[in-house]
C-alpha cells in the first residue's frame, strides 16, 4: 500500500471538512496547514487520527502548497482543498497503483454549484495534476491558479487516473463574491508590473469571458445555474484586469 500524504489549506472551512477529511481516512497523513481559521475548523480536523495541523501566515497558494509538502512525512503528495471529496475510487487507485517518481497524475473534477453537476460554463470536462512525487515536482510559487511544476529540465508526464473528486466551492452568491474579491487582488499582486492592463482590456476580457462561458460553452443550458456562473467568471475578469491597471499605475 502507498505511503501518501494529503496537503490541504484551510481557513474557516467547517462547512465541508468533515466528509473531506472522511473520505481521506484510508491515507496515512493528512497535513493541515491552516492561515486563521476562527470558527470550528481546528476542532472538526483534531478528531481524525492520521490529521497533523500546522500554522502559517496566507503567503499565496503556490507557496503554502509548497510549504504543506514540504511539512509532509511521505514523498507522494495529493494536493486537495477543503471543499474537495475524493471518491473512494480514487484513493484505492492512490493506494494500490503503482505510482512511477518521473510521472504526476492527474483526476478528474465533477464541480458543483447549488448541488448540481455543471457540465458547462467550461467547468466540464475538468481535470487536475494533483499527485505527485515531492523530489521531482512541485507547485510553483504563483499567489493563484497555482499548478504543478518539474523541479528539473526533464518536463513532467501526467498519467490520468479513473478516479475523481467533488468539487463543492460555493455555498451561495455571497460566496462567489468574496472568492472574487480575494482571487482577483491575488491575481493584481501576482502580475503587478509584469502584465499590461487598460480598462479597455478589463471590459473586452469580461465580454468575451460571458460569451464564451454563457454561449460557446452552452452556460445556458443550466439555466439559473450556468447564468450566475458565466456572470461571476466575467465579472471576475473584469475586476481582475482592472486592480491590475490600478496596481501599474500606483508601481508608475
Amino acid at each position: 500500500m502507498n505511503k501518501i500524504s494529503a496537503v490541504i489549506l484551510t481557513k474557516n472551512s467547517q462547512r465541508l471538512l468533515k466528509e473531506v477529511l472522511q473520505a481521506l481516512s484510508k491515507i496515512d497523513e493528512i497535513v493541515i496547514l491552516d492561515n486563521g481559521s476562527e470558527d470550528e475548523t481546528l476542532e472538526i480536523a483534531k478528531n481524525f487520527s492520521n490529521v497533523r495541523i500546522y500554522h502559517h501566515d496566507f503567503i499565496g497558494f503556490g507557496a503554502m502548497k509548497r510549504l504543506g509538502s514540504k511539512l509532509a512525512k511521505n514523498d507522494w503528495i495529493l494536493s486537495i482543498d477543503s471543499d474537495e471529496i475524493a471518491s473512494k475510487e480514487l484513493i484505492d487507485e492512490l493506494l494500490e497503483k503503482e505510482l512511477k517518481e518521473d510521472f504526476c497524475y492527474s483526476y478528474a473534477v465533477k464541480n458543483y454549484f447549488n448541488h448540481r453537476h455543471i457540465k458547462s460554463c467550461g467547468w466540464y470536462p475538468d481535470r487536475f495534476c494533483g499527485i505527485y512525487y515531492k523530489h521531482n515536482a512541485n507547485f510553483d510559487d504563483s499567489a493563484v491558479h497555482e499548478k504543478i511544476i518539474s523541479l528539473s529540465p526533464k518536463p513532467l508526464k501526467v498519467i490520468p487516473l479513473q478516479g475523481y473528486i467533488s468539487h463543492y466551492p460555493y455555498q451561495n452568491t455571497s460566496e462567489f463574491l468574496a472568492k472574487m474579491q480575494k482571487y482577483t487582488t491575488l491575481y493584481a499582486q501576482d502580475f503587478a508590473g509584469k502584465k499590461q492592463s487598460s480598462p479597455l482590456k478589463a471590459l473586452l476580457h469580461c465580454l468575451w469571458c460571458f460569451f464564451k462561458n454563457y454561449f460557446l460553452q452552452k452556460g445556458f443550458l443550466e439555466g439559473y445555474e450556468g447564468f450566475v456562473i458565466a456572470s461571476y467568471n466575467a465579472q471576475s475578469a473584469f475586476w481582475k484586469y482592472i486592480k491590475l491597471y490600478e496596481a501599474n499605475q500606483g508601481k508608475k
